[in-house]
């Protein structure tokens, strides 16, 4: 009989393993974009507005009491400052997110600090680095505190881009191990005398570097992206497909931008 019972409770813990397993990748975010070294102009203030909706998710929180995926809204307003030729400072404040069972909840902010080669957009190659720091609600992260570590790097071919971001995400534990690996990429077709683009975009999360996640566990999501800059608002839209079980089957993402305190582009 004891043998019996410590074979249903192996056979029960491998049954939760194998739920929550799944689950493991990436949670909720606020962000989906692939950053390419720009940057607003020495003292003009950015807004760039951030939303995304999950019109099919998980229908399970990436750890208890998390905001479900499915059907979920997610956003943040992204305020910025051309401080240096090579240096902008961004706030993202407030996150928000409307989801099921929560409904309309408050889930945090961060700042950013982003370096990057001058005059991006006019370069074959580009660089830069960002730095970002989070403050969580209980419900959006298992950790109050973390931190973004964001290489940038690509090439602008015209009227090609290609554009990568191996991002290291922060918890503060277990140093430089226990960093995870999320890296995004963008290759973008920009139609030439033209203010209209076409992309596609990859994200991954392949877990902490010192115990990746099994394939099974990873969150692979590949991106279809519309991109338009206009005199009124730039301009980017997405619908992205989930690659495996542990990702969203379906995300619409949707990015306005204009700068506040100068006129509009001509």
């Amino acid at each position: 009989m004891l043998r019996l019972r410590r074979i249903a409770v192996r056979a029960l813990l491998l049954t939760a393993a194998s739920v929550v397993a799944p689950l493991a990748a990436r949670a909720q975010t606020d962000e989906i974009q692939v950053y390419d070294a720009s940057i607003a102009e020495v003292g003009v203030f950015n807004i760039t507005w951030h939303n995304n909706f999950t019109p099919d998710g998980l229908k399970v929180g990436a750890f208890p009491g998390a905001i479900i995926p499915n059907h979920s809204l997610n956003g943040v307003p992204e305020w910025a400052l051309g401080v240096t030729p090579w240096f902008e400072a961004g706030l993202y404040l407030p996150l928000y997110s409307v989801s099921e069972g929560r409904g309309s909840t408050l889930n945090g902010f961060k700042f950013r600090m982003l370096f990057v080669s001058p005059h991006a957009d006019q370069r074959t190659f580009f660089f830069g680095m960002n730095f970002e720091f989070s403050y969580n609600a209980k419900y959006w992260d298992t950790h109050r505190a973390t931190s973004e570590i964001r290489p940038i790097f690509g090439w602008h071919l015209h009227p090609w881009d290609i554009i990568i971001n191996p991002i290291l995400d922060n918890t503060w534990t277990g140093g430089v191990r226990g960093l995870d690996f999320a890296p995004e990429m963008r290759l973008a077709y920009n139609f030439p005398r033209s203010t209209y683009a076409i992309a596609a975009e990859e994200y991954d999360d392949y877990g902490v570097i010192r115990d990746f996640y099994t394939p099974s566990q990873q969150s692979h999501q590949l991106f279809a992206v519309f991109d338009h800059t206009s005199k009124i608002v730039d301009v980017e839209a997405g619908i992205g497909f989930g690659l495996n079980n542990a990702t969203d089957k379906i995300t619409l993402k949707l990015i306005l931008s204009r700068d506040l305190n100068k006129p509009p582009k001509n």
